[in-house]
């Protein structure tokens, strides 16, 4: 089994030490991309040699580990793209929603892997179309696509159809356009309902709306989303799971959801309600006692 290793930069070297022996002593295949790889070396030992060098376009690999938090395992999964190669995200970071598994249990859940003994789960991607990107710009998101004022100054005014129909105009500092998985992420500050990874829709939530009468919205997955913005400047910010391009008011966007899935392993217990308990705490009473 080829499995490819990818993460942050910035690791606490005691959870290395952790990851680097289980992945060592587990006898299977490792690789990584030359930069990481040459980025281990330098600043965590020689030892990391050990990993096999990755061709960036190539991707042969039967599974993917990403290191770090949310963050690191949204990088991994956009480099991924539509290669349909599952990732096993492992938290060295703090809240690890993605990355449930941790340094320590990681040797516990390539045994589980190599058995048969894990579940995949498809997570739904988002993905966007306007002339102002940037051809080579990823343009899929796991979590979100938000499209944001670019100053601090005057709001937007974002005119919304979906499937052609007109919706409504947001006048708000933005709008987040969220998947089922995202909207435990940015959707969630800004007052979004929390949708079970397994259901399938798009959710639209405003950000500071000019307005006390619009409210987020959940969509038909297979629904097409067009925005026409306006914005005093002329441009504007598309945050796509937090990789931002300006735009240009001239242009129409269209988000739709992409013909490929996002493939995350978990262990055969996990559940997204389990997680809502332990990550977010959810129904937990932390007033204490007095």
């Amino acid at each position: 089994m080829k499995i490819g290793v990818f993460g942050k930069k910035r690791q606490k070297p005691e959870q290395l030490d952790t990851i680097f022996n289980i992945l060592k002593n587990s006898g299977l295949e490792f690789y990584a991309l030359p930069e990481f790889k040459a980025h281990l070396q330098s600043n965590f030992g020689e030892q990391w040699a050990f990993l096999h060098p990755l061709d960036a376009d190539d991707m042969t690999i039967d599974l993917a580990i990403s290191m770090g938090g949310d963050g690191s395992f949204l990088k991994t999964a956009a480099l991924i793209g539509n290669r349909n190669i599952p990732i096993l995200g492992v938290n060295t970071g703090r809240l690890g929603f993605l990355a449930e598994t941790n340094a320590g249990n990681l040797g516990e859940m390539l045994t589980d892997i190599t058995q048969g003994n894990t579940k995949i789960e498809r997570r739904m991607v988002l993905s966007i179309h306007s002339n102002s990107l940037d051809s080579a710009c990823n343009k899929n998101a796991i979590n979100e696509i938000a499209i944001l004022k670019q100053d601090s100054a005057a709001m937007l005014t974002i005119h919304a159809e979906i499937d052609g129909e007109y919706l409504n105009s947001y006048q708000a500092d933005g709008l987040i356009v969220a998947t089922p998985t995202g909207s435990t992420a940015y959707a969630l500050s800004v007052g979004g309902s929390i949708i079970s990874p397994d259901t399938e829709g798009i959710m639209l939530v405003p950000v500071a709306p000019h307005s006390l009468n619009v409210r987020p919205l959940v969509i038909g997955s297979q629904s097409v989303l067009s925005l026409r913005v306006e914005s005093r400047n002329g441009h504007y910010l598309a945050s796509i799971d937090g990789r931002s391009s300006v735009l240009s008011v001239e242009d129409v966007v269209e988000i739709r959801k992409a013909d490929f899935s996002v493939q995350l392993i978990k262990q055969k217990g996990s559940t997204f309600y389990r997680t809502l308990r332990e990550k977010l705490m959810w129904g937990a009473d932390l007033r204490g006692e007095k």
